[in-house]
């Protein structure tokens, strides 16, 4: 089976089940935002199960895992508006899933959860799926900073460089570096709440992988 007979399209890719619709993500997209129910229908059934798979990587419960697909499609539906039809769909559709499992798991009742080796392959491979797309909005995130906020982010928080070892590079004093790497936290931070990729109670970006201020 070719590519288009199975509805892959350049720009975020699935495989559509029996009765899907063959339109583009970004035709369904546009339909959905001029209020075609029929077209968010059919996003949903075309990602319904990928969602699915990632809420119950992360809850092992199913009724818990449908509820949070249900959750991840609501926001979907409120800030379709805000995806840029060129970049693929599911990184930013599994990061909300993600986002939205870990929110339930946080406030559920205890329940009886398989366990990682009831299904090992999956369990795996969901959660460096969900790692992989929170890497891939912050480098998306990164390309709309200004060029010398993004330069003394990545320097800092990407290459442990010191404030001093920054402001020499940068040739700048280094409470001009220190505004610089606030900023580019902040427009960060910003960027990524407005894509539903944080959840909006996050307030800061934590430095703790990079050991902290220097």
């Amino acid at each position: 089976m070719d590519d288009s007979q199975r509805g892959i399209e350049p720009g975020g890719s699935v495989e559509i089940v029996a009765g899907a619709s063959f339109d583009s993500n970004a035709t369904l997209a546009k339909r959905s935002l001029q209020r075609d129910g029929q077209a968010f229908a059919a996003l949903v059934q075309r990602y319904h199960e990928f969602v699915y798979r990632i809420c119950f990587g992360i809850l092992r419960h199913r009724q818990d895992a449908e509820d949070a697909t249900q959750d991840t499609f609501s926001r979907l539906a409120k800030y379709l508006d805000r995806w840029d039809p060129r970049r693929p769909l599911e990184p930013w559709l599994a990061t909300v899933a993600g986002n939205r499992s870990r929110s339930h798991l946080a406030r559920r009742r205890p329940h009886a959860t398989l366990t990682a080796a009831d299904e090992p392959q999956t369990f795996a491979t969901i959660h460096a799926h969900a790692a992989d797309a929170m890497r891939e909005e912050i480098v998306l995130a990164l390309r709309q900073l200004p060029g010398r906020q993004q330069k003394a982010f990545q320097l800092f928080h990407e290459q442990s460089l010191s404030y001093d070892q920054i402001a020499r590079q940068m040739d700048c004093p280094v409470g001009t570096v220190k505004t610089l790497v606030h900023r580019a936290r902040r427009a960060l931070i910003d960027q990524l709440r407005d894509r539903d990729v944080v959840p909006n109670r996050q307030s800061s970006f934590s430095r703790s992988s990079a050991g902290g201020g220097r």
